[in-house]
């Protein structure tokens, strides 16, 4: 499995650091509200992501998760994503913060926020590990006074690692990594 990895952008110990920067700021933004905000995880990419993040909120917080799919088995998504299950926890109300592996086109997010909206969010923050602005087809439109949070900024690379996956497979990887082209081409 590491053999099909072409290098690693993101080792274990930068992303622990990042994972602990990330919490300390949302705690700062959001931690004294009540009632207790939401943390939504994006399923299954965001997985390993949300449980560090979450462990290292020290404040009152639900979690529950929605599943979006738009990449299939490919490497491309294709611009319609659907959210095909829903949350338990009632956020009429209630302020989000949508945790994500990674943004790209932003046609998921967009798709997930504007899900999020009609359930009647006060605010819906996002927080992605990895951001590829270069790639952004779509305006992301926050709600009320959410903000944007990102883990690191990722080259245009096809990467896989710490939950991102290629066909469910590479999920477990530690570290960020770029596949190698022959693997999934």
């Amino acid at each position: 499995m590491h053999s099909h990895i072409e290098r690693i952008l993101f080792n274990e110990d930068q992303i622990s650091r990042r994972v602990s920067e990330l919490a300390a700021e949302i705690e700062a933004d959001v931690g004294g509200y009540s009632p207790a905000p939401v943390v939504v995880g994006v399923a299954t990419g965001a997985l390993l992501f949300l449980a560090d993040l979450v462990r290292k909120m020290e404040f009152t917080i639900a979690v529950d998760f929605v599943r979006a799919e738009s990449y299939g088995s490919g490497t491309e998504s294709n611009g319609t994503p659907t959210v095909s299950s829903d949350l338990k926890v009632d956020i009429n109300a209630r302020h989000v913060i949508v945790v994500e592996d990674i943004v790209d086109t932003g046609h998921t997010l967009s798709r997930v926020i504007a899900h999020l909206k009609s359930k009647g969010a006060a605010s819906v923050s996002v927080c992605t590990f990895l951001n590829k602005p270069e790639r952004r087809k779509v305006d992301v439109q926050l709600v009320g006074e959410g903000k944007f949070y990102r883990g690191f900024e990722c080259p245009d690379y096809f990467v896989v690692g710490y939950g991102m996956d290629f066909a469910e497979m590479y999920r477990n990887l530690p570290y960020i990594g770029v596949l190698k082209p022959e693997h999934y081409k």
